[in-house]
């Protein structure tokens, strides 16, 4: 049987002949179809899994880093790395009316990206607790003796001095801010306490500390610091990374005429303490108001300021409402109330002649206390005898007109103006009195719910004084509620309903308020705000250090992907120069076919060469 010479793509060493029945016709007729088929195939295949890899990593990188930074902040627990040259310090004194608090903070060098700001958290010492420490008394008793200003904050710098790294004192700024204890000063003694820690403290300390870092700040600034604390923790400066989030539209302020951006939406707060309520949040579109001497007012209560370190990025340009109460904090709403049914009675049995209140078998029954309790009210040398009645809806009705509301649009407590809240898409952290009238005895702190919330504090309000004393025995409320939290409960209760959803003017079916102690498990002060704020020109300098660095980290960034498609490249145009090498081949060894089967021929065939025919001639 004859035999055929198959060439089959492989160079002319590799020659071989075969059977015409082992041999398909197939790979006669369509091999160069199949193996260009293939190649395609293979480099279709390599750039599929490469994109497949491409995409699970960086897409596991992405939602690595949303939730590394979200660790971040819920387990913030570890002790800092004094060692580690790119941690940055600062340092904060916060100087209050009963005493002055330092807290150290520290940051790593900024990651270059002008929209991100600092990573700001608190320094945790070997042990793992927040470097923080407290002197007594306030700075404000030194106003008759400022020399000795500089010996009484010493042990808070020495404190601070101990944990941050020697090396970077020079570099650590100092910020002492004074409150409520300092603006009740003349402006003279202030100025003469402020002057004594600018000059003494330079010489004993290498903390950075300029005239500016010293000052008596104000109610305003305090509560803008504390917005920028609570939201900085909670995240809501960050970037919007996935649908889920909440994100509000926002004119920013002095650019009006440009369209609403969408961004995160931030937090409220409302915080009320013993002496006063404070309200702060977010105002993202541009408001109006109902006459001049409301805007005037509105001047005073609304700050516009930028956390970004460039001035000309308006992303972290934001405006913010900030009103604080005096006297509408739980006591000393507690203790005008006392002072108005006081002399209310005593004017009443006067007119009336009655004797109610003036011995402990005709006493004024308080519907703002629990059923049955006795209390007494001491004032001017008289003493008014109470009996709680523990009427929770008569106790509101009581103490509505102490929130002073007025008949003019957009107000609050006191007829304050008050920008409009978009209630359905808002949200508010409540501390303070708001927590512990929530949480301490009717154990119900975190999300409120108006209903729930009215129905707990009515059973608290009607139940004897004996049983709640009982239950107070056994153990069955908070650790740290004591006996005036429970005598006071119910009047607190209705107070904060009252200035929540009267005086502030939240409707009762609101369900975005969570009332809370600490967020993340963490207890966030204001001074958290005013670094961030006070330190928020810093990155320039990483950033102006490290362009070059970061250009070549944003290349490297994206090697893994250029990578991956340089290599499919050279794979492809590897593949197809080997294929060409080979179809070349392959003619060649067919021309060489050729030309032996035709001597062949002409030898079976018994015809002379071409060379045996021209000797002959």
């Amino acid at each position: 049987m004859g035999r055929i010479g198959i060439s089959c793509l492989f160079p002319a060493s590799w020659h071989f002949s075969i059977s015409p029945v082992g041999c398909p016709r197939i790979l006669n007729t369509n091999l160069r179809q199949i193996i260009v088929i293939s190649v395609l195939a293979a480099a279709a295949s390599l750039l599929y899994f490469s994109v497949v890899i491409i995409r699970n990593k960086y897409g596991r990188l992405s939602r690595d880093k949303k939730f590394q930074r979200y660790l971040a902040r819920v387990t913030d627990i570890e002790a800092t790395d004094t060692n580690n040259p790119n941690v940055n310090y600062g340092v904060v004194v916060d100087c209050g009316s009963s005493g002055s608090r330092i807290f150290v903070y520290c940051w790593p060098r900024h990651n270059g990206n002008p929209h991100d700001l600092l990573d700001i958290r608190q320094m945790r010492d070997k042990n793992r607790k927040p470097v923080v420490m407290k002197i007594k008394p306030g700075i404000s008793e030194f106003a008759t003796s400022p020399e000795k200003v500089s010996d009484y904050i010493s042990p808070l710098l020495n404190f601070a001095a101990e944990h941050v790294p020697r090396a970077k004192h020079k570099e650590t700024p100092l910020y002492i801010l004074c409150t409520a204890g300092m603006r009740i000063l003349p402006e003279s003694q202030q100025k003469a306490i402020l002057e004594d820690l600018l000059t003494d403290i330079p010489v004993h300390f290498d903390f950075l500390f300029s005239d500016s870092h010293a000052e008596v700040i104000s109610g305003k600034q305090e509560g803008v610091y504390a917005w920028i604390g609570i939201n900085f923790v909670l995240g809501r400066f960050e970037h919007i990374e996935d649908d889920e989030e909440a994100v509000v539209e926002v004119n920013i302020p002095g650019s009006e005429s440009r369209e609403a951006i969408l961004r995160k939406r931030t937090a409220g707060i409302l915080d009320m303490g013993g002496v006063s309520t404070q309200i702060a949040y977010e105002v993202p579109k541009t408001v109006s108001f109902a006459s001049s001497q409301q805007e005037e007012v509105a001047k005073n209560l609304l700050a516009e300021f930028n956390l970004g370190c460039d001035v000309h990025q308006t992303e972290h340009v934001y405006r913010v409402y900030v009103a604080t109460f005096l006297g509408f904090g739980g006591n000393a709403a507690r203790q005008r109330y006392e002072d108005r049914i006081f002399a209310n009675t005593v004017q009443k049995n006067r007119l009336l002649g009655k004797q109610t209140g003036l011995a402990p078998d005709t006493p004024y029954l308080d519907p703002c206390l629990p059923l049955d309790i006795k209390d007494e009210i001491q004032q001017n040398g008289q003493t008014m005898y109470l009996r709680g009645t523990g009427d929770f809806d008569l106790c509101r009705e009581t103490i509505q007109p102490f929130m002073n509301k007025t008949n003019e649009t957009q107000t609050s407590l006191n007829g304050v103006y008050q920008p409009p809240i978009h209630f359905q898409n808002s949200e508010f952290y409540g501390f303070s009195e708001f927590y512990y009238c929530t949480e301490d005895v009717l154990r119900m702190g975190g999300d409120y719910n108006a209903a729930t919330f009215t129905k707990a504090a009515k059973d608290y309000c009607a139940t004897k004084w004996s049983i709640l004393r009982e239950r107070f025995d056994r153990g069955l409320y908070a650790s740290h509620a004591d006996l005036h939290r429970l005598k006071y409960q119910c009047f607190k209760s209705a107070w904060m309903f009252e200035v929540f959803h009267r005086g502030f003017s939240f409707p009762v079916n609101y369900k975005n308020l969570k009332t809370a102690l600490q967020v993340y498990d963490k207890e966030v002060q204001w001074t958290l705000g005013a670094i961030l704020y006070r330190t928020r020109f810093l990155p320039l300098r990483d950033i102006q250090q490290e362009t070059f660095r970061a250009s070549h980290a944003h290349w490297r960034g994206f090697s893994f992907v250029y990578n991956h498609y340089l290599f499919s490249g050279c794979f492809l145009v590897v593949l197809l120069s080997i294929l060409l090498y080979l179809l070349r081949l392959r003619r060649i060894h067919r021309r060489t076919l050729r030309g032996a089967s035709t001597t062949t021929l002409w030898l079976e065939e018994g015809l002379p060469s071409q060379k045996m025919a021209a000797t002959s001639g």
